[in-house]
């Protein structure tokens, strides 16, 4: 078995893989983590790099060894299980990870977190500052992304640039969570109507449940998400339940937040993108981990969880 030290040789904001894994085995094997497949008449073994990897998810017909889990966890992988084609999380409710139990990881971001959450308007503060985060990362992605660009999204079209402006305006005028919430689904709603035109798909509705490909692309890519967020809290080391917008109802909600910087720039669009095109659920999984790593997304996760961590929110922002 390989090093503690060479499996960490990769930081995990600088990882590349995210694997969904559906009728095989995951064991060890010679020191590896492996993943096994029967085909017609021969086994087939395939080698997951943990050292570059985030997240697993393992969906239907898929088990996995101890040793392997040994494995996942001395590199700093997170593990999920989920249904056939990455959704549901089978713990969605939590939307929690088999996180790898380690002690040895900072305690200055949890401490720095801690320092303000529990007064209610620096978390507003920190709310309302992902939320700016947000727009910045779909400005800066779509701006670069010729790929995008070509399909007609570009930020500084009329009724992109407006809802942008509009929600960031918003933004800073909202006294509590509960405003920035209804703030934050009036922009949605304006980015699904910018993206249904660009893309003709007149007749959609979003629907958790519903079969075709826009939904199922948008549930699957969400994941993929909310897998990236996850492991960006377990390296920095904050639990999961100190959320700064959606933590009424569900104890995990800071995967909701922090997965929130990234999912409207890449995640829907392609979703629709991807959709229009009649992409299979693992070409669109290519497509959307690719999109991941050309943007840095979780190098992205990890600056603004860091700067709302280690900011000193004792100072008065400008104009309090």
């Amino acid at each position: 078995m390989q090093p503690l030290s060479q499996l960490k040789a990769i930081l995990h904001s600088k990882r590349a893989n995210i694997y969904y894994l559906e009728k095989c085995r995951v064991m060890q094997k010679d020191g590896r983590v492996l993943y096994l497949t029967e085909a017609s008449e021969q086994k087939q073994y395939w080698n997951i790099p943990i050292a570059n990897t985030t997240v697993i998810l393992l969906g239907t017909g898929t088990s996995i060894t101890q040793a392997a889990v040994r494995m996942l966890a001395q590199a700093g992988v997170l593990i999920g299980f989920c249904g056939g084609g990455g959704t549901p999380l089978l713990m969605a409710n939590e939307v929690e990870w088999l996180s790898p139990q380690s002690e040895y990881r900072p305690t200055e971001y949890v401490q720095g977190w801690l320092s303000f959450w529990f007064d209610e308007q620096k978390r507003l503060r920190v709310a309302k500052q992902f939320q700016q985060q947000r727009i910045q990362f779909i400005r800066q992605s779509w701006a670069k992304d010729k790929d995008l660009q070509l399909e007609g999204f570009l930020s500084e079209d009329d009724d992109t640039a407006t809802a942008l402006t509009g929600f960031a305006d918003k933004i800073e005028r909202t006294p509590n969570v509960t405003q920035l919430l209804l703030a934050e689904a009036q922009l949605t709603k304006r980015l699904y109507k910018i993206t249904v035109l660009r893309t003709q798909t007149d007749d959609f509705v979003r629907n958790f449940d519903s079969t075709d490909d826009a939904n199922a692309f948008l549930n699957h890519g969400n994941y993929l998400a909310y897998g990236l967020a996850a492991s960006t809290l377990w390296v920095l080391g904050i639990p999961h339940g100190f959320a700064v917008m959606h933590g009424k109802t569900r104890r995990g909600a800071l995967v909701f937040d922090v997965a929130d910087l990234i999912k409207d720039a890449i995640v829907l669009p392609w979703a629709f993108i991807c959709a229009k095109e009649g992409m299979s659920e693992q070409e669109f999984r290519q497509q959307i981990l690719q999109k991941f790593t050309q943007h840095k997304a979780l190098d992205f996760m990890f600056d603004c969880v860091k700067k709302a961590a280690l900011q000193p929110w004792d100072k008065p922002q400008e104009g309090e």
